[in-house]
């Protein structure tokens, strides 16, 4: 789940009413981001049923959200470098077929074996398609735009996270867990109709505007802003897989009202950090992961009582909903604009790493003799303190305490590099 800045020379002329922002393509990417977000975190709210459905245990379960996110995580940087010098729409069609056909074999299937293959198939879609999105909409929007349109595509990983998983899994618990998978397949369906219809095609990047990974992972304050990443998602993601045995064991035993209060919870932490990034970017960061790890240390210490889980649940999607977006902020600072899409890349695979690691170890403990669903905030708290941490010391480049306006890193990359402009 990440961004990709474009280029200059994908700039779309502007001239009297093109300045209007194309919607209803946006809207198309949004709807992808949301497709791909429902379609890789889908299982975390469907635990239950789902083991009970393909007789594997519910840590087997969430194994399905590690397998998608180490098939994006191993397939992002090689396909998507494959795949740059292809006309974009192609590319992000296959994409969506891919999303159809893994979501509705998921469906149907009742073979761990199939359905685990599946999910990897999804997760080399997924890996695909966030390496696009962002870099899609500026490419569609006017220069002066653009901002504005990859903010009304990313937002679709928000809707997701506060409405559709919640919905997925109030589908589910009426009509089946398949229902849910087959829905996202058919909406998959007709988005490729919708993208072919409304989303423009562009040429390929040739190869000569290509810049090695190495260069920019080279970058001072970089290898800090990717380590951020990594321990964010590793924390996040082993309990929030497994959110549904966590809540059971609260015996409040309505998982879709806790993703429901944590999706909507994400909402109000988009907005703090609209509000905060500008002129506070770092106590703002600061701030929303220490919330987290207090987060954690209340589920750990009273999450049996439904009143502290849901405060606390609260409470984590406040600060998760604004530290993603604070962490690639400073990405972007840091590597300079013209690279924020390598960089970003970068990030996209640090990310799913971070989800397939996180989602794993949470398997492991919950499957442990005398650990249980009891131990994983536990299990989350020192990786999310490790951010914290890692946050603290890096405040010389990283993640500095101001930073002016106008401010472009280009003396920091190496061999004397320079971003266009300056």
């Amino acid at each position: 789940m990440s961004t990709a800045s474009p280029s200059k020379r994908t700039a779309v002329p502007v001239s009297g009413t093109a300045a209007k922002l194309p919607l209803w393509g946006l809207l198309a990417l949004f709807t992808a981001a949301f497709t791909a977000v429902m379609t890789e975190l889908l299982p975390a709210g469907l635990l239950p049923g789902m083991s009970r459905s393909l007789q594997v245990s519910e840590g087997r379960v969430g194994f399905l959200v590690t397998g998608y996110a180490a098939a994006s995580f191993l397939a992002a940087i090689p396909l998507t470098a494959a795949l740059r010098g292809l006309r974009r729409r192609p590319v992000l069609i296959g994409a969506l077929v891919g999303f159809v056909l893994c979501n509705a074999v998921t469906a149907l299937s009742s073979v761990y074996a199939l359905t685990f293959a599946a999910r990897l198939l999804a997760g080399v879609m997924g890996g695909t398609l966030w390496a696009m999105l962002a870099g899609y909409a500026a490419r569609m929007a006017p220069p002066e735009r653009r901002g504005r349109a990859i903010a009304i595509v990313l937002a679709g990983i928000t809707v997701a996270l506060s409405l559709g998983i919640p919905a997925g899994t109030a589908l589910a618990a009426a009509l089946g867990w398949r229902a849910a998978f087959a829905t996202v397949a058919v909406l998959a369906l007709v988005l490729v109709g919708w993208v072919y219809r409304q989303v423009p095609d562009f040429p390929g990047e040739p190869a000569a505007d290509r810049v090695p990974v190495r260069r920019i992972a080279a970058v001072p304050g970089i290898p800090a802003v990717l380590a951020t990443t990594l321990l964010l998602l590793l924390g996040h993601q082993a309990l929030y897989t497994y959110l549904a045995p966590f809540t059971e064991r609260a015996g409040f035993g309505r998982t879709g009202v806790v993703l429901f209060v944590f999706g909507v919870a994400t909402v109000g932490g988009i907005w703090l950090v609209g509000v905060l990034i500008d002129r506070h970017p770092r106590p703002a960061l600061l701030g929303a992961l220490a919330l987290i790890a207090v987060a954690m240390l209340a589920l750990g210490l009273a999450g049996r009582h439904p009143v502290v889980l849901l405060a606390s649940v609260a409470a984590w999607g406040v600060a998760f909903g604004g530290a993603p977006t604070l962490i690639q902020t400073a990405l972007v600072h840091v590597s300079g604009p013209d690279r924020a899409d390598v960089a970003t890349a970068m990030q996209t695979t640090v990310y799913n790493a971070g989800i397939a690691a996180g989602s794993l170890a949470g398997g492991v403990v919950l499957e442990s003799a005398g650990a249980g669903a009891g131990a994983l905030p536990w299990t989350a708290l020192p990786l999310i303190a490790g951010a914290l941490t890692t946050v603290t010391l890096a405040r010389r480049r990283a993640f500095p305490a101001r930073r002016p306006a106008g401010h472009c890193p280009a003396r920091r990359f190496p061999a004397g590099r320079r971003p266009a402009g300056h």
